[in-house]
């Protein structure tokens, strides 16, 4: 009775009113989205939104399941359940069935799981764990690969998977690690690589290159104010790019635009290092080092794009960034999306009242594409209701976190807080155009029990540690 008066007291029912809030509000969206006039019943399990109400009933199970668990047993299992999800993930490689071009679901009669989803939660409760341990400096080099390979493996799986949406998922850990302790340029250099992948792809490789030696250039004269040495460089960069140019246009060596650069790039690269070392301006090491690792990224982005990348992820990303425009093709789900989010106005045309979501406009609109449902039957209002639930959550489980006298329940909160943020902004990101359609679901609104279930356990177990915080001390 004790322990009981104990968890009623301590909990925190303000995000548990969120969650079953939010459990609510998706699946009456589920409903909308493929409500079918012959199967009227909510409940009807014939439909997805009846099957999605006994996947929130085993949700509302595994919720009194993980507060029976003592709370010491979260912070000593992590690793075995990492394991196993792992043996999991490589055993949907071989057996697993293939579902949208993804083989990322383990079929068992009419049961299907996916164990992607609930890979987010072990690698959550393992890089707690593991960072949560005495003395633990992400800066020493041991710590650094430790914590890369607990993300790398299932990353990597699910990437084997034709899954790149749950796969991107792990990079969002990168903000956990920042909170403990992971040195801002890291994070500044994921931020460069990013912005250098886009540009490359948007406006070309020369054209980012020359960018890149002007500010290599400014660089240098700010701390040497040696205007010789930098136009001898750029000098010897224009003259050996011509001299390649012209040999390839009248020898007809159909040199590509990045081996014409090349040598030209080697060469003044070197002038600029022998100034450097000259003038003993250390700082330009670092530059040119940067300098000439963002070349080589750039020349890897076109073979990654080209021959790594799908079709339609390609096209997907073109369309994105308005390389290309495709309407009736791999902007179709986008396109659709939009015209039923912008036809929602203020107000929405009210439940079960949209065309776009009714005459099934829109592919996916129970899954990845829920917040288009939302936009149109409950227009700005709704769409902006919704995010501010999310929000509030988010701020939520940060304040929880905050709270822990436990460094594992503190990081664990941060990961849950990471996979939530993540999830939330790409999905809506996608929906509304402003981010790539990789296919990952809006927490506790898409279909699908495998999602909605990792989601619950993700924060029900958060919830559980936070009642026992007094007692926790690792």
């Amino acid at each position: 009775m004790g322990s009981k008066n104990k968890i009623l007291n301590n909990l925190d029912w303000l995000t548990v009113g969120l969650y079953f809030l939010l459990v609510f509000l998706g699946w009456m969206n589920i409903y909308a989205a493929v409500y079918n006039p012959d199967h009227q019943n909510i409940f009807d399990i014939s439909q997805k939104y009846g099957k999605q109400m006994m996947w929130i009933a085993a949700g509302i199970v595994l919720i009194i399941v993980i507060f029976l668990i003592d709370s010491k047993l979260y912070s000593a299992f992590p690793y075995p359940i990492y394991l196993l999800v792992m043996f999991l993930l490589f055993f949907v490689l071989l057996f697993g069935r293939e579902v949208n071009g993804a083989r990322s679901w383990i079929e068992i009669g009419a049961f299907r799981l996916q164990p992607a989803e609930f890979a987010k939660l072990a690698t959550a409760l393992a890089i707690a764990k593991y960072t949560s341990t005495f003395n633990f400096n992400l800066l020493k080099i041991k710590n650094f690969i430790v914590v890369g390979t607990i993300l790398f493996v299932p990353a990597f799986f699910i990437l084997l998977q034709n899954d790149t949406g749950s796969a991107l998922v792990y990079s969002t850990f990168l903000l956990v690690l920042y909170r403990e302790g992971l040195p801002g340029w890291i994070l500044g250099l994921v931020v460069f690589i990013i912005t250098l992948f886009i540009s490359t792809l948007l406006i070309g490789f020369q054209y980012v290159t020359v960018y890149l030696l002007l500010l290599a250039s400014l660089y240098y004269l700010l701390f040497s104010r040696d205007f010789k040495s930098v136009l001898i460089s750029s000098g010897t960069l224009l003259a050996f790019y011509t001299l390649i140019y012209i040999l390839n246009y009248y020898m007809k060596l159909e040199l590509s635009s990045y081996s014409k650069l090349f040598i030209p790039l080697l060469i003044s690269s070197l002038i600029f290092i022998y100034y450097a070392f000259r003038k003993n301006i250390s700082r330009i090491y670092a530059v040119v080092g940067l300098s000439i690792l963002s070349l080589l990224f750039m020349f890897s982005v076109d073979y990654v794009f080209t021959n790594v990348l799908r079709d339609h992820q390609r096209d997907r990303i073109n369309n994105l960034l308005g390389i290309e425009f495709d309407p009736l093709g791999a902007g179709y789900n986008v396109n659709q999306s939009l015209i039923a989010i912008g036809s929602g106005n203020f107000y929405g045309k009210g439940f079960l009242e949209g065309t776009q979501t009714k005459f099934d406009f829109v592919p996916e609109q129970s899954t990845d594409f829920i917040f288009c449902t939302v936009g149109e039957e409950w227009g700005f209002i709704g769409t902006t209701t919704v995010l501010v639930l999310f929000m509030i959550l988010l701020i939520r489980i940060i304040i929880i976190s905050e709270r822990q006298r436990s460094s594992f329940t503190r990081i664990y909160g941060y990961g849950v807080a990471s996979i939530f943020f993540f999830h939330i902004i790409i999905n809506v990101g996608m929906t509304i155009g402003l981010a790539p359609v990789i296919g990952i679901p809006l927490p506790f609104f898409s279909y699908g029990g495998s999602s909605l279930w990792t989601f619950t356990i993700l924060l029900f177990i958060l919830l559980r540690l936070d009642v026992s915080r007094d007692e926790l001390l690792n």
